[in-house]
């Protein structure tokens, strides 16, 4: 069975929707989901991504609201729960306090994009494992085998492919990137490829899945929070139709 991962930015459309949302995302059937961390400065994000880190930081997101709204949780969604962020905010929050934080909360993983992998395993590889935290590294169409490898064996919980060399939501993202995806296939990885960007309906999902074990849907989720006042209805029809 393919992996459904669901990703949303905590703090939107109001500040108290995090555990609702997430409550959600495993109700209607998704396997995992990333709770994004807002962020002044999201450059990896796309439009709509951008519009919800704003929103979110303008109805009082932090760091510390989120872990409070994560705790209230813990019980009631137990899918695995992985947080996405850049590294900037989780420096200034104390890169270990935020791993412990995790740990009491219930997050399975951390995926930090802008986190260069000399700098995790010089400084930040040993404490992710003293508290039992994944952690995941992006690769793109362009990163060699030999990268794709050493990325591969610093990883854990799963490897995120992105699906182009594009900010998230891209339209124009190829998705049946034949020669990309044959690549990641027979590369025998030690971890589970999850491919994301620019995936928004379940020929996409079932497209990029035919050579992965899991996609990863952002922005088409995100732009439902944003757009609908009856977001949680149409959220729920949303991921039951891509499963």
């Amino acid at each position: 069975m393919k992996k459904l991962n669901i990703y949303f930015t905590a703090g939107i459309p109001k500040l108290e929707d995090t555990g609702k949302i997430a409550k959600l995302i495993q109700d209607s059937g998704a396997d995992m989901m990333e709770i994004g961390i807002p962020y002044s400065d999201p450059v990896a994000d796309g439009p709509v991504i951008q519009d919800a880190h704003s929103l979110a930081l303008k109805n009082g997101m932090s760091i510390k609201k989120l872990f409070e709204q994560l705790a209230e949780i813990k019980e009631s969604v137990t899918i695995p729960k992985i947080l996405m962020g850049y590294l900037n905010p989780v420096i200034q929050f104390g890169f270990e306090n935020f791993c412990q934080k995790c740990a009491e909360v219930g997050v399975s993983g951390l995926i930090i994009p802008d986190l260069p992998p000399v700098a995790f395993e010089k400084h930040y590889g040993e404490i992710l494992k003293k508290y039992k935290l994944n952690f995941t590294f992006l690769v793109t169409p362009e990163t060699s085998e030999k990268r794709i490898r050493y990325l591969d064996s610093l990883s854990s919980g799963f490897l995120y492919a992105v699906s182009s060399s594009s900010t998230t939501g891209n339209a124009n993202a190829v998705l049946k990137n034949e020669d990309y995806l044959d690549r990641l296939a027979l590369l025998n990885l030690k971890n589970p490829v999850f491919i994301g960007f620019g995936i928004k309906d379940k020929s996409d999902f079932e497209n990029v899945t035919e050579k992965a074990k899991g996609g990863i849907i952002g922005t088409a989720f995100v732009k439902i929070l944003l757009e609908n006042e009856d977001w949680e209805a149409k959220g729920r029809e949303f991921i039951k139709g891509i499963k």
